[in-house]
């Protein structure tokens, strides 16, 4: 065993990043990547449709039906979730993602695919929320900041990983996709039923706040959080519809998008870890702010490039806020909810990412065919920066929630 004072630091550095969870957290995280391994049909859907001859228009309709089913996966995964409980609906939710799966596959015409695909986004959507409020059940909130950010960088993992994968599968037969996305949906499930313990009954005192989303909206810190966090989302999804766009309309290559594509997910691998140990130490909500903000300048910096390298640059910036931002934000929807209301808070919060993803190209069709593209990437700016404005104004709102909640935590949870 190597004992020099390197080898030292170093074990001490991956123990500060990766110690101290509880077995359960870690068979959540293990389904999870290799569920997201296998996240290859929805990427790839639109190649997918234009190789059965469907119009532009057409792929389009059938786009947006799975967009709006991905807006109500979340809400009934939350609500299941304290409900039944989060592993149960966990297992549920993966258990009928592959039929959803093979009926889009299998679907004859344009009706049956967009019946298809709606479904496809709810049953694919409802073990999120879930899969969160399992994580916020298991670990403590001492360790509820480096778990929430595990799981934002085994998720990109994950997906880098899917979209080498699904490129290379695709060109030998779009059923692949459908197979490996089925089979690790699976795959998934079978982790949780067989490492994860049955959900235990709450205690009445966890079950005063019904079983409807009154109790979220009804607290008026978890809707700030929540409208910030549309704004601010709204604007980084704009890399993912507006920012080919752009590359487009400046004359380049696809291959420039999946350049920027590529540095996008080697930056927040890489950066994830580095990052963690110096802003676990800060405020989250000072970690919060300043992520909104590096992610509007980097969107809205998007306008003014025209050549890959200036590209490039922008995306580093934007990288840096979502890195920044994934480290903190799925832990404060946790310690913001009540002990028996964790589910709904998390299906809040991926319903706003649902919402965001649905805004984000309507957002940019309406100004970029009208007032035209300077006002989108202003608008990104401004939108970073209020979200980083709210996120400071809420901070002491914010320590008061967390600082009660923590009084009032069971010794065991505490101490999970």
């Amino acid at each position: 065993m190597d004992t020099s004072p390197g080898a030292g630091r170093l074990r001490s550095a991956v123990s500060a990043r990766f110690g101290g969870l509880p077995r359960s957290f870690w068979i959540v995280f293990s389904g999870m990547i290799a569920n997201r391994i296998g996240t290859m049909v929805v990427p790839f859907l639109v190649f997918f449709l234009g190789a059965r001859g469907f119009s532009t228009e057409l792929t389009g309709t059938i786009v947006i039906v799975l967009g709006f089913g991905g807006m109500f996966g979340p809400a009934l995964g939350g609500l299941l979730a304290d409900r039944i409980g989060p592993r149960l609906t966990v297992i549920v939710g993966l258990a009928l993602t592959p039929f959803s799966l093979g009926a889009l596959y299998g679907a004859p015409n344009l009706v049956t695919l967009a019946i298809a695909a709606g479904l496809l986004g709810l049953t694919g959507t409802i073990y999120r929320p879930a899969s969160s409020a399992l994580v916020a059940e298991t670990v403590g909130p001492d360790g509820r900041v480096k778990a929430f950010s595990l799981l934002h960088w085994g998720f990109n993992i994950g997906t880098a990983v899917a979209t080498g994968m699904a490129g290379f599968l695709a060109v030998r037969g779009y059923w692949l996709l459908f197979l490996v996305d089925g089979l690790t949906c699976l795959v998934y499930a079978v982790i949780v039923l067989v490492g994860i313990p049955p959900d235990r009954r709450a205690p009445a005192a966890e079950r005063v706040h019904g079983i409807g989303y009154g109790v979220v909206f009804s607290d008026r810190l978890m809707v700030g959080y929540l409208v910030l966090s549309a704004v601010g989302i709204t604007v980084y999804t704009q890399t993912e519809f507006t920012l080919p766009l752009a590359i487009r309309l400046d004359g380049l290559s696809p291959s420039v998008y999946g350049a920027v594509g590529a540095l996008n997910a080697v930056l927040v691998v890489l950066l994830q870890p580095l990052l963690f140990g110096w802003l676990s130490k800060v405020d989250r909500i000072r970690v919060l702010a300043a992520s909104w903000v590096l992610i509007g300048a980097g969107v809205a910096g998007t306008g003014l490039a025209d050549h890959l390298w200036q590209y490039a640059i922008t995306v580093v910036v934007w990288s840096i806020g979502e890195v920044v931002n994934g480290i903190v934000a799925g832990s404060i929807v946790a310690d913001l909810a009540p002990p028996g209301a964790r589910g709904r808070y998390q299906g809040a919060f991926t319903w706003v990412w649902a919402l965001a993803r649905l805004a984000a190209p309507a957002t940019a069709v309406g100004l970029f065919g009208t007032v035209g593209p300077a006002v989108l990437w202003w608008g990104c700016a401004v939108g970073g920066l209020l979200a980083g404005v709210a996120s400071i104004a809420l901070g002491p709102a914010f320590a008061r929630r967390f600082a009660g909640n923590l009084e009032s935590t069971p010794k065991q949870e505490a101490t999970a």
